[in-house]
């Protein structure tokens, strides 16, 4: 398990490497940042003095052996808009999006696991089809949409939730967190609920699919015939045969959802690192917009291996070796 460990630590370090590459040579060579640093009516000296003064006109190759110097040492730049260190603005936003991300995926697998379960023990329900139909429901129409009739429905009609923001918030030691009040807890079920529509609807199938394969296998014949429950038979021998490709797409859903919520957090005006990501585009702030994608490619790795470890859990037979 170790080795194995090991071994795919040191793949992520050659992808992040990789990554940075592409976004560094990307960022140089999709507009000059001195535009935006100096002003639109600096002089020719102005702009050629920024340029000094952040190394823009040294050799690339140079550039880049800096720029990876500094993330070596946790310094990704200061924000070209606010002077401010780049990984400091996108790590205090961070809280909001992981806290976010992870009630988005504790709803999603919890109902897309039970409900999968209940479709396939039972599939000719009404029930059993009216949440297949909403499954691909879920699928067909996009996170926007969703996050829009939220808002128009539980916001403006019957006025249960608010439609933006975080609500109040704690602050524990460096993080700071809505899940300790009331308020909090108001503000994130929408654009959790938004965020979690897709990869509920996904489970939903997934689980399904793999538990309807599996009740019809022999063991699971015998565990019948051997006189256990139902409920044990489902749970203890089928379920946990199917949660190998249910974890796995949730974990790659866990990345996602904490890497990409663009959409919904702007929205929803969420304070997380989507929103700031998007600001960060629209004021072409080369450095945010660097140290989101680096820091964004590292969480997905992390959480990949994370999974990976998991595997051998779920299934006391897969071994790495």
């Amino acid at each position: 398990m170790a080795t194995y460990i090991i071994r795919r630590l040191l793949q992520g370090i050659i992808v992040l490497l990789a990554v940075s590459t592409v976004c560094f040579v990307m960022f140089r060579y999709t507009g000059d940042p001195v535009l935006m640093l100096a002003g639109k009516y600096a002089t020719q000296e102005e702009r050629e003095h920024v340029r000094h003064v952040y190394g823009l006109d040294r050799p690339v190759h140079e550039q880049y052996i800096s720029f990876l110097g500094g993330v070596l040492q946790g310094d990704f730049g200061k924000s070209y808009v606010s002077q401010i260190d780049a990984l400091d603005m996108i790590l205090e936003r961070f809280p909001a999006t992981f806290e976010l991300a992870s009630t988005a995926i504790m709803i999603s697998f919890i109902f897309g696991v039970g409900l999968g379960v209940v479709v396939s023990v039972w599939p000719s329900g009404w029930l059993s089809r009216t949440i297949m139909a909403g499954s691909l429901f879920g699928i067909s129409i996009p996170t926007f949409l969703i996050g829009i009739l939220l808002v128009m429905f539980f916001s403006v009609y019957i006025e249960i939730f608010p439609s933006f923001g975080r609500g109040d918030t704690v602050q524990i030691g460096f993080w700071r967190t809505g899940l300790l009040t009331a308020s909090g807890w108001q503000h994130i079920l929408l654009p959790a609920l938004t965020l979690s529509g897709y990869q509920l609807a996904v489970l939903i199938r997934l689980t399904r699919a793999g538990m309807r394969e599996t009740l019809s296998e022999e063991y699971i014949k015998t565990a019948k015939a051997k006189g256990l429950s139902p409920a044990k038979v489902v749970l203890k021998h089928a379920l946990r045969n199917v949660m190998i490709p249910v974890v796995t797409i949730t974990g790659l859903s866990f990345g996602e959802l904490i890497a990409f919520s663009i959409v919904t957090e702007t929205i929803f005006q969420w304070p997380g690192m989507g929103n700031l990501l998007l600001t960060s585009i629209f004021e072409t702030d080369q450095p945010i917009i660097v140290t989101y994608i680096m820091l964004a490619a590292c969480i997905i790795l992390t959480i990949n291996i994370l999974v990976d470890v998991l595997y051998a859990f779920l299934n006391p037979r897969i071994r790495y070796d």
